[in-house]
């Protein structure tokens, strides 16, 4: 089963028959649990469409150019998604149960005494697209190529830490032993969620070096074309080894998948609006509200359609590197917190349609497990409170604040070309009304993506998803806020915190998870490492009026991705969508259902 294989953290982020070791054979009482369970019947998605039909193109916003499309070395929604095209994981998940399923691995098994030893069979019709089968040998290449010291694949190393102690063992050409140095609960997730790479391809290459060439791959699709700082185009492979699964059946419908690269978010709506490409998220409540207007929408040339379903909320705000002054102190923090007039800039710049942020995760949180976090209100009587008993003052004869004879100046990394300057804008003025200064340093995405990787920066807008399952260790425990190119880009540190994802490591009760999540989250929310902003629940999608959906639209979890897996061209309504245009005609709405 292939789920959305490419939405890493996602739902990478989160095999096997036994074969039996001769050398250290396992002790009666752990004998291995198999899995799929005896009865188990793959089964085609809900979330497709019998009516879906191959062919065509969509072309859809790539955001900026990449540093690299190797998403082990450029840790990126964009990257991810083209590189989980490209390369498979030993497992999948169900869509409807979030469950493990075969992908490359068709059989797996688990020790259930001590849940630390993970064997996984690979598929026998499992093959590269040069032809060559997938082995074993590809697998314990990859796991090796992500644990090299030298290969700058720090998030990945986290989860796979643990398999590095006890060496994995190849049984045979195609089974696998990997064990664990600890129970943990994501540790069949994460043995089983890294991409498998072709050994026979990128042996003796300098890894680090791997990042638009990929001649040799196993997914649905291939890289076509790449014009620089212009598109990138994905062709489907016809010989794709999955491709009859049931699991797969009325999935990855297009011939060809087109990236098309706008830095500028408001100059990639307007090459929408003009028909430059097909598929537009709608992140601007601005755009939601004011400008689905004209035309092309009263006369449903466009389609607009905002989904509620149950996908991970992630998070967004301003971190903090709390490795640098002042950010080391929380007193700081907190005050920067209460600086940011959220409410106004809800109100009044994108007009009332978010909630703001009072967790790290939100999905956690319901009627029976209320939110307790301070939501750091706009408040800058308190802000001055706390800045004062930080020890900064107003120099007289500046009018900024100043503490052992240094200005208190933030620096604020962009990797935006203007959009968000009203946001800053309004932060500014306020932080200037209590004597801090706000500069903005602009870069590229790749020059951001530097910075932020070695934490070379004060202060940046930072959104992060969310997955199902709740992994809070590589974002807040302390020891990876001192590895460059991870995911705990504050620094943050805390020794209760560092408990609490010692103690959820072990414990497989989900709940129980959820429960240690909501307290470290309590504590995060009170040490205020980003100043948290605002998010949405539901997806706001425009979209051309030539395209068949899914009567769903996206998959139970799912997002905007999901239009690359379950939707379809429809030339018919391509046909029509000309001919309306060209006459001035109303077109139908695609069928929704419940």
């Amino acid at each position: 089963m292939n789920f959305k294989m490419f939405t890493v953290l996602i739902l990478l982020l989160h095999v096997l028959v036994l074969i039996a070791d001769t050398a250290v054979p396992p002790p009666p009482s752990c004998a291995q649990e198999w899995f799929p369970k005896e009865g188990w019947i793959e089964q085609p998605s809900p979330y497709s469409s019998p009516y879906a039909k191959r062919g065509g193109k969509l072309a859809i916003w790539g955001s900026a150019v990449p540093k690299s499309l190797n998403a082990l070395l450029d840790n990126n929604s964009f990257s991810s998604q083209v590189f989980y095209m490209m390369y498979e994981t030993l497992l999948g998940r169900d869509p409807v149960t979030a469950d493990y399923a075969p992908n490359v691995a068709s059989e797996w098994s688990v020790s259930p005494c001590c849940g630390k030893v993970f064997i996984f069979k690979i598929d026998p019709a499992a093959k590269w697209s040069d032809g060559k089968p997938i082995t074993a040998e590809d697998v314990l290449w990859s796991f090796n190529a992500i644990m090299n010291p030298k290969h700058l694949t720090g998030p990945y190393k986290i989860g796979l830490a643990t398999f590095l102690e006890i060496p994995p063992v190849i049984l045979d050409e195609r089974t696998i032993k990997f064990t664990a140095a600890e129970a943990h609960w994501r540790n069949l997730g994460t043995i089983g969620g890294f991409p498998i790479l072709p050994k026979h391809c990128f042996e003796g290459k300098d890894f680090n070096k791997i990042n638009f060439d990929f001649p040799v791959v196993s997914g649905p699709y291939m890289l076509s074309g790449m014009k620089e700082n212009i598109s990138l185009t994905m062709k489907r492979r016809n010989d794709w080894w999955q491709s009859e699964r049931p699991a797969n059946k009325n999935l990855f419908n297009f011939d060809f998948i087109e990236y098309r690269f706008h830095t500028d978010r408001e100059n990639a709506w307007e090459v929408f609006r003009k028909g430059g490409f097909d598929l537009y998220p709608i992140y601007s409540a601005r755009i939601w509200v004011q400008e689905i207007k004209g035309e092309r929408f009263d006369k449903n040339w466009i389609v607009a359609k905002a989904i509620n379903n149950n996908k991970p909320i992630g998070f967004q705000g301003f971190a903090m590197n709390m490795r640098r002054e002042p950010y080391n102190d929380v007193r700081v923090r907190q005050a920067l917190a209460h600086l940011l007039d959220r409410p106004t800039m809800n109100s009044t710049m994108m007009y009332g349609q978010y909630f703001l942020h009072k967790s790290y995760y939100e999905d956690l949180y319901d009627e029976n497990n209320p939110c307790l976090n301070e939501s750091y209100d706009y408040n800058p009587a308190k802000a001055v409170k706390l800045l004062d008993e930080a020890g900064w003052k107003i120099n007289p004869a500046t009018g900024w604040l100043e503490k052992n004879g240094k200005q208190f100046t933030i620096t604020f990394l962009s990797n935006d070309s203007g959009t968000t300057d009203k946001f800053i804008a309004l932060y500014r003025a306020d932080l200037e009304k209590v004597g801090i200064q706000l500069k903005i340093e602009r870069k590229d995405w790749a020059a951001w993506s530097r910075d932020m990787d070695s934490y070379n920066f004060e202060m940046s807008w930072c959104a992060w998803g969310a997955g199902l399952f709740k992994d809070p260790e590589g974002m807040w425990y302390s020891k990876h806020g001192a590895v460059d190119g991870g995911v705990n880009i504050t620094g943050f540190s805390n020794a209760r915190v560092d408990e609490l994802i010692d103690e959820q490591k072990s414990c497989f009760d989900l709940a129980r998870r959820n429960e240690i999540c909501r307290e470290i989250d309590g504590i995060v929310a009170k040490e205020c490492p980003y100043i948290l902003l605002w998010n949405t629940s539901s997806t706001r999608l425009l979209w051309w009026n030539k395209f068949g959906v899914p009567e769903k639209i996206l998959s139970k979890y799912g997002n905007e991705d999901d239009a690359i897996v379950y939707w379809w061209y429809d030339e018919d309504r391509a046909e029509a969508l000309d001919w309306a245009q060209q006459n001035g005609a109303v077109l139908p709405l695609p069928y929704f259902g419940n």
